[in-house]
């Protein structure tokens, strides 16, 4: 598998000029964080004739940053620490709030279901299965053109367009009347939210470096669980409403979550900047950053990957290049990878709600059950990246997840006491949905091994496939 390239044009000189009080100093003094693995002594742009190819580059792609494009710019690691954190806060932080939307949506199925819904709307567990099905098969069909189309106009434009559509169809998931209309709501929620996921990850690529990406798609992964913890909360409460105005709990629980989706679609459409040159609006006209500091943002970024601007952040993507996305064989295993690392654990985790149900659990006390895993989940998907990222190794730390989760499957075919121990049973699937989670890791892997951003954003749909 080959690396993510920068530039076989290594920098003549160790040291660089300081922009402020013009002494030459180490490069290494100067920038860099031993945290997030920057060092300008790596500056792809030391020589001036690669500089210059870079900048035509850009120029003629019409980059919306190559005005900031500085290849003398120096910085301090505490001045790059502080940016970092700044984009933390207000872009990864967002990412995962919009990621709570999704997973509101896409997982709440679960929890309408431990509050009778099949039985109310005439279904049974193989109608269940069947939503499922065309949930999954929908939101896959709708993974690439989404791109495609995020690609087009701007993740900025097109990811809140997305949030604000699904969010009208899952409150309108209250007035569900029978088969059709249920399967027909899975399939609407299904195409609308397909290609979220790799929309957020090139939308994050524009503001973080290689090895700072995985990281934060930790954090943003850790939001799946999150979701989990505080709907069950809420689910606990909602569900209670069963009765008033003649609804079941579930159509309450599918109406509140829902609006909840609708407010964060329609904040998103003025919380998310096209990117770190285009934070001033008419209510921020200030901006997020001071001129020097959209520079360090920009100019980091490129330095750690100069082909992040071999295209403008609203350019459509060629069939050409679309083609030639498809056919870079070097992805196909990381394609494979995402296809099969994680069949173990999806199904136990997707009926964990029904399962607990036939094991005599309330409604309530089954939401509330489901607090523990999203917890443990937590806690290993950081414990793995970070092990990833200490290790600079994936492929092998990826491994720790099905590792975990074979015992636990065999434990749940062959274990006499499985559905006859209640308890065991359920600490049994409470440990496999805990599993260590890579698909962090095997992301920023995609990512980083995708030579543009063309080619990036192709690769970040076909993976999620």
């Amino acid at each position: 598998m080959r690396a993510a390239s920068t530039s076989s044009v290594e920098p003549e000189s160790p040291t660089t000029k300081g922009q402020d009080d013009g002494v030459l100093q180490p490069a290494s003094e100067l920038s860099g964080s031993e945290e997030e693995g920057y060092d300008t002594e790596k500056n792809p742009f030391a020589d001036p004739v690669v500089a210059e190819h870079w900048r035509q580059v850009y120029e003629k792609s019409q980059y919306e940053s190559r005005h900031v494009f500085d290849p003398n710019l120096t910085w301090t690691e505490e001045e790059e620490k502080k940016i970092v954190r700044k984009l933390d806060w207000r872009i990864c932080l967002w990412a995962c709030v919009m990621f709570f939307a999704l997973q509101v949506d896409r997982g709440n199925l679960a929890q309408a279901v431990s509050d009778n819904m099949l039985d109310d709307l005439g279904l049974n567990t193989n109608d269940y299965n069947y939503g499922n099905s065309v949930f999954r098969l929908s939101f896959l069909l709708a993974e690439l053109p989404s791109q495609l189309v995020s690609k087009k106009i701007g993740p900025d434009r097109w990811i809140p367009i997305q949030i604000v559509l699904w969010s009208v169809v899952a409150v309108s998931q209250c007035a569900l009347t029978g088969r059709g209309s249920f399967l027909a709501t899975r399939a609407l929620l299904g195409l609308l939210e397909g290609g979220f996921i790799p929309d957020i990850v090139l939308w994050l690529s524009y503001f973080y470096t290689a090895r700072e990406l995985p990281i934060r798609l930790s954090f943003f992964w850790t939001s799946l669980s999150v979701t989990g913890i505080a709907t069950s909360l809420l689910a606990f409460a909602l569900l209670h409403l069963r009765g008033v105005n003649g609804w079941g709990g579930w159509r309450w629980l599918f109406l509140v979550e829902g609006l909840i989706t609708l407010v964060v679609g329609l904040v998103s459409f003025f919380f998310m900047p096209a990117s770190a040159v285009q934070t001033k609006t008419w209510f921020r006209p200030n901006g997020w950053f001071t001129d020097r500091e959209v520079g360090i943002v920009v100019n980091r970024v490129l330095r750690d990957d100069p082909s992040k601007g071999d295209m403008h952040n609203r350019q459509a993507i060629t069939p050409k290049r679309l083609w030639e996305a498809l056919k870079d064989y070097d992805l196909w295993p990381l394609y494979i990878i995402g296809l099969i690392e994680f069949i173990p654990s999806t199904p136990p985790v997707s009926y964990i709600t029904l399962t607990l149900r036939g094991l005599g659990f309330s409604p309530f006390t089954t939401n509330l059950l489901t607090i523990p895993y999203n917890v443990f989940h937590i806690i290993n998907l950081l414990l793995l990246t970070k092990l990833a990222d200490k290790l600079n190794e994936r492929a092998f730390v990826a491994l720790l997840q099905p590792l975990w989760t074979l015992p636990c499957v065999i434990a749940l075919r062959w274990w006499p006491g499985v559905v006859a121990d209640k308890w065991g049973t359920y600490a049994l699937v409470t440990v496999l949905a805990s599993y260590p989670y890579a698909h962090a890791i095997i992301v920023g892997w995609t990512s980083r091994n995708s030579n543009n951003v063309g080619v990036r954003s192709v690769s970040a749909a076909l993976y999620n496939v």
